[in-house]
């Protein structure tokens, strides 16, 4: 497979827009695809923002910044793909909306792309029997915020052919990322062992056994954490760690998996996290 030349990101939300950054940053034309055009222009318009605040702190000039934002370009169809050569799907994480996804892009792009999935947790070989070409598939875990975090899980479905992981190695170093190679498994590594810890901080809440900021502060001095989990918790997005945790519950078939209550009582009642203004803290 030649070096990818035109990006193609699929989902313009917060993983979405991040990863376009980076692939802009990194030098390729990209395009910004979401079911309308208005959501695609809008991811651009944070990209554009996150590059304001580079650029105020002096870690690029203004015209790097807008050089930057003028390789990405919002669309609200797959078939502008058609000339994209690497393209990451970054929607919702659920199996039956990435499925559909995976399916149009078949008719699309050329025969020799390369496609990544940006899942948590969802069996990478699965999705890629939904693709023409499944040896083409791999699954490449970004962390969040994507311009930050320099880890990237690859993982590699029984289809997945030796070529597809060469390019996505090649990609993620590109990115400026570090790759890390993960048999598909439910949750891969990060999140096998991130959601149980969220899981469980947010049961000892549940349990009154202390405050949330008792429990996060805990984690913070006592294991060296950088941000307590319930705060991470709200800022992945509880509807996200619920979702993820119900992925682990049913594919390990463990019940010490199960979500907990509080989790589903708060997602049900629309407090999400930061997105939302409130989840387990409460915010501007």
């Amino acid at each position: 497979m030649s070096e990818p030349q035109y990006v193609g990101v699929i989902g313009s939300g917060t993983m979405g827009a991040g990863i376009a950054q980076v692939a802009a940053v990194a030098g390729f034309p990209v395009f910004l695809v979401d079911t309308a055009l208005e959501r695609a222009e809008a991811g651009r318009e944070r990209i554009r923002a996150d590059l304001r605040r580079l650029v105020d702190k002096a870690k690029l000039t203004a015209e790097e910044g807008e050089m930057i934002l003028s390789r990405i370009t919002p669309s609200e169809s797959l078939q502008d793909l058609q000339i994209a050569s690497y393209v990451i799907e970054a929607v919702f994480e659920n199996f039956d909306s990435k499925a559909e996804i995976l399916n149009d892009l078949g008719a699309v792009l050329p025969d020799d792309a390369v496609v990544a999935t940006n899942t948590s947790s969802i069996s990478i070989t699965r999705l890629a029997d939904c693709y023409a070409r499944p040896e083409q598939v791999i699954g490449m875990h970004f962390f969040n915020p994507v311009p930050v975090m320099t880890l990237i899980e690859l993982i590699r479905a029984d289809q997945t052919s030796d070529d597809t992981v060469k390019t996505a190695l090649a990609m993620a170093s590109r990115f400026g990322k570090t790759p890390i190679e993960v048999r598909d498994s439910p949750g891969f590594v990060a999140n096998r062992l991130l959601i149980s810890m969220i899981n469980e901080a947010i049961s000892l809440l549940e349990e009154k056994v202390a405050t949330r900021e008792a429990i996060d502060e805990t984690m913070k001095l006592g294991a060296g954490h950088p941000m307590g989990p319930l705060r991470l918790a709200d800022l992945i997005g509880l509807d996200v760690v619920l979702s993820i945790a119900e992925v682990l519950e049913k594919d390990l078939a463990d019940d010490k998996y199960q979500p907990a209550e509080l989790l589903r009582e708060l997602v049900a009642a629309g407090k999400l996290g930061r997105k939302s203004g409130e989840g387990i803290y409460e915010y501007q």
